[in-house]
């Protein structure tokens, strides 16, 4: 099969350029009008890296249901048991799944008459002396705490997720192999904090949903911290970035821009949750002859990217009903993603729901907005700066395999919007990552990959501003950020990466003026 090189998509690039037009910035998290209605289905953020402490393996995070507030009981935030969240991998340039994981959930009530999915405290509580009847005093009431996803410990967890993960894999003639993973083990969902009286050692809970379900391969899935920061707020009325060290708003001073530690500028999603799913694989489960490569070869770099999907027809049926056994299996795709704010920053929200549902081998007929975007031109209206003329062909290695992600001589495959990985590039070691990745001359950062702690608003921004092509990396092109430089909780240094959910009873929302929230401006 013939592979399109980098000269034949930047033809197709501008044959695309010429037949459709610009489009219009849009909202972030909730990115697209069909998503802005269907949030379990919403993919928040996708991430893929070399896992930081076994370099043979590799990570990838599919975060779903946007904005999470830790309070927001009683039911709090399953997963969809009617979605169908799949993890996809191209490992031969053509833009097509060869390797994928599907997960699915299903829910059950194991306490229905009691008013919450989450109840307990201590070693529970019985009915006091003064109980009137017919509860008779040493009735137990109130469960033990929550300590356990299942057995002696799990009494008060009454809403319930299990799910099941499925590993398929493209053979000869397009025929699917497909292999159920830990088909003989129980695998729950992370519950949501509720609280210290509820859930008094949430991290024991945490470590209690990490499963190893075969082929050396690792799963969680569970309700988390929110691992993502922005000042949305700002970046969405109008870029309108407060004010920073520079003598531009919204462009950063060196000293700033060399600080991974600290924000200048309030984190909106500060405080929020999010519903994540982690799968570790050895990196040979993912190439196409299952070998490791050296970063030199071209069989070292993949794409990966997350999709969200529902049944074809879907009926909400009475609660008592039974499934029908020959209910609708055809999957039909709500969203995807793969590189960071792609849909969010750089298509058109006329496109939004085009794109989401579309393939990535497709992308072409989206490549107005990579050739020429229109938040280049918002910068350049905005803050006066100088942009690269299009066609933008500096921005090819974000939408094919291309140097410096991947290998010289690698296909480049169709124009296909994919989050590369270079597996033969080792992890950088945790202490010395860099918030701006390759940019900042990390190798093991975005865009070659994603890392929870890239930051990929200022790498993204800075990348359409055209600090790609040398002659516009310069400040202040090279200074765009919008002065949220760090998380709002630590990550984890091992699998799964994430952070524990925020406390519902005790969390808050760093806004401007508070501690850790930035200034006023």
């Amino acid at each position: 099969m013939l592979k399109p090189n980098p000269l034949a998509a930047i033809t197709v690039l501008t044959a695309a350029l010429l037949a459709f037009p610009p489009g219009a910035l849009a909202a972030s998290h909730r990115e697209a009008p069909i998503t802005a209605l269907d949030h379990k289905a919403d993919i928040t953020d996708f991430f893929a890296f070399v896992s930081y402490d076994k370099p043979d393996k590799v990570t990838f995070i599919l975060n779903v249901d946007p904005l999470l507030e830790p309070a927001n009981g009683p039911n709090y935030f399953p997963f969809d048991p009617n979605v169908l969240y799949t993890v996809k991998i191209d490992n031969n340039h053509d833009a097509i799944e060869d390797v994928w994981f599907e997960l699915r959930f299903t829910t059950e009530i194991r306490a229905p008459n009691v008013f919450t999915g989450f109840v307990g405290a201590g070693s529970g509580i019985p009915a006091p002396d003064n109980s009137p009847p017919p509860v008779a005093p040493g009735t137990p009431i109130v469960p033990p705490a929550i300590t356990a996803l299942d057995g002696p410990g799990s009494e008060g967890l009454s809403l319930r997720q299990r799910y099941t993960v499925t590993l398929a894999r493209r053979g000869p003639g397009n025929s699917v192999k497909r292999t159920r993973l830990g088909e003989h083990m129980p695998l729950f969902a992370l519950p949501s904090n509720v609280g210290p009286r509820t859930m008094p050692d949430y991290p024991s809970l945490f470590k209690q949903a990490l499963y190893q379900v075969g082929h050396d391969i690792r799963v969680f899935a569970g309700t988390v911290e929110d691992p993502f920061w922005i000042d949305l707020g700002a970046a969405f009325d109008s870029l309108n970035f407060r004010a920073t060290g520079f003598t531009v708003p919204g462009v950063l001073s060196d000293a700033q821009d060399a600080d991974d530690t600290r924000n200048f500028a309030t984190d909106a999603v500060s405080g929020y949750n999010v519903n994540a799913i982690a799968i570790e694989v050895p990196v040979s489960l993912l190439t196409s002859d299952g070998k490791k490569h050296a970063a030199s070869d071209p069989k070292a770099t993949i794409g990966a990217w997350g999709t969200t999907s529902r049944q074809r027809v879907f009926v909400r049926r009475q609660p008592a009903e039974a499934r029908d056994a020959h209910a609708d299996e055809v999957w039909r795709q709500v969203q995807r993603m793969g590189n960071p704010l792609i849909n969010e920053l750089l298509v058109g929200t006329g496109s939004k729901d085009r794109f989401s549902v579309d393939q990535p081998r497709n992308d072409s007929r989206f490549a107005p907005f990579f050739l020429d975007p229109l938040l280049a031109r918002v910068f350049n209206a905005i803050y006066r700066i100088d942009i690269p003329t299009p066609p933008r062909t500096d921005l090819l290695p974000l939408v094919t395999y291309a140097p410096p992600i991947a290998a010289a001589g690698t296909p480049a495959g169709p124009v296909a919007d994919l989050l590369r990985l270079n597996t033969g590039v080792p992890p950088t070691p945790v202490g010395k990552q860099k918030r701006l990745g390759l940019l900042a001359g990390d190798p093991a950062g975005f865009p070659n990959g994603r890392r929870l702690g890239d930051d990929v608003t200022d790498i993204s921004a800075r990348a359409v501003a055209g600090v790609l092509n040398p002659l516009f990396n310069k400040a202040p092109n090279n200074r765009i950020g919008d002065g949220v430089n760090v998380n709002d909780a630590p990550y984890k240094n091992t699998f799964p990466y994430l952070g524990f959910a925020w406390d519902g009873r005790n969390r808050r929302h760093l806004d401007p003026g508070e501690v850790g929230g930035g200034p006023v401006n």
